[in-house]
């Protein structure tokens, strides 16, 4: 094993990196688009605003998430500690945003240039309908990596206080 400093180290780098990224989805959430679709005049620059944060967030979160797993190997020396909740819990929060990115954020993107403005768009338009169900879905992706966020720092916190 790891001497206590270097052990001490890495497990930082798990707590830092599901901080740093549970942190900017709350703040994305909850500041940056509120903020952008309150303040700017325009949705559609609101939304352009608002997607290109995602798009940074999205990225940033899988390079922590695997981060965190890297620290957690380096850590433990063990492949088994993929297996706990803790980790299963950042695993499917790299699922989640992966899929939230190349899945449903592409096609949001095509029906924007389709309609070339959602602000503009008829509200029984057939592309605007598209558009809110995968905006839908793409706020209940975002809603399940922080839920997963949070129960993955919750049982991060139970495996330190069990070895304590």
């Amino acid at each position: 094993m790891y001497s206590a400093p270097m052990a001490s180290l890495l497990r930082t780098i798990e707590f830092l990196g599901l901080s740093l990224w549970l942190g900017s989805d709350v703040f994305l959430s909850f500041v940056v688009a509120p903020g952008a679709f309150r303040i700017l005049a325009s949705r559609d620059h609101a939304g352009a605003i608002v997607g290109y944060g995602l798009w940074w967030m999205h990225m940033i979160g899988v390079v922590y998430g695997f981060a965190i797993l890297l620290a957690r190997l380096l850590r433990t020396r063990t492949f088994a500690s993929f297996a706990t909740p803790a980790a299963l819990s950042v695993v499917l929060m790299i699922l989640l945003t992966v899929v939230s990115q190349h899945a449903v954020s592409p096609k949001m993107a095509a029906l924007r240039m389709q309609m070339g403005s959602i602000q503009a768009t008829a509200a029984d338009s057939p592309l605007l309908a598209e558009f809110s169900r995968l905006h839908r879905i793409s706020v209940s992706l975002e809603s399940g990596v922080l839920l997963t966020g949070f129960a993955a720092m919750y049982l991060m916190v139970k495996e330190l206080s069990a070895k304590g």
